[in-house]
């Protein structure tokens, strides 16, 4: 067993675990945040996504031992009383269908914004690439965060 100190989400944890255990075990089952998902196991479908330093990375195929710097999960961005902008055009729009991908969109699309708060279609198509949406509401999410970063492009 190691024991690491995480920030995650501005707090920071001792976590005792051992070498090689992924970011997303530690997350889920240590720390008690629910809010990425277990999908592919292969950090390809996107529905574990978290910041690190602002970058969205795997968690599923992350070793936390790996891990420095800031982690922020979607938990971490907003709250049901206080969403960011981006959490409320998600809702707004009804991008979402059954939810499973969303916090990975979400963590995907606020790191496109932080670096470009006015992308194109393409720009957020691209971001979005590597989050998959099995129920097929892509669409729906470019044109949500297109609405967050007040893009004439919204509703195209």
């Amino acid at each position: 067993m190691t024991t690491l100190r995480l920030n995650v989400n501005g707090r920071d944890y001792d976590v005792d675990v051992p070498a090689g255990t992924s970011l997303l075990e530690v997350l889920r089952n240590d720390i008690g945040d629910k809010s990425p998902k277990f999908g592919c196991g292969l950090g390809q479908c996107g529905a574990c996504f978290v910041l690190i330093d602002g970058h969205p990375t795997p968690a599923c195929d992350t070793p936390v031992d790996y891990v420095r710097g800031d982690v922020r999960t979607v938990a971490g961005l907003g709250s049901p009383d206080d969403p960011t902008p981006l959490q409320s055009a998600f809702l707004e729009l009804q991008a979402g269908q059954c939810g499973y991908c969303i916090s990975g969109m979400i963590v995907s699309a606020t790191a496109l914004l932080r670096n470009n708060p006015r992308p194109t279609r393409a720009e957020v198509s691209a971001a979005l690439d590597r989050n998959l949406c099995r129920c097929g509401t892509h669409l729906r999410f470019v044109d949500a965060v297109l609405a967050a970063a007040g893009s004439t492009e919204a509703g195209q």
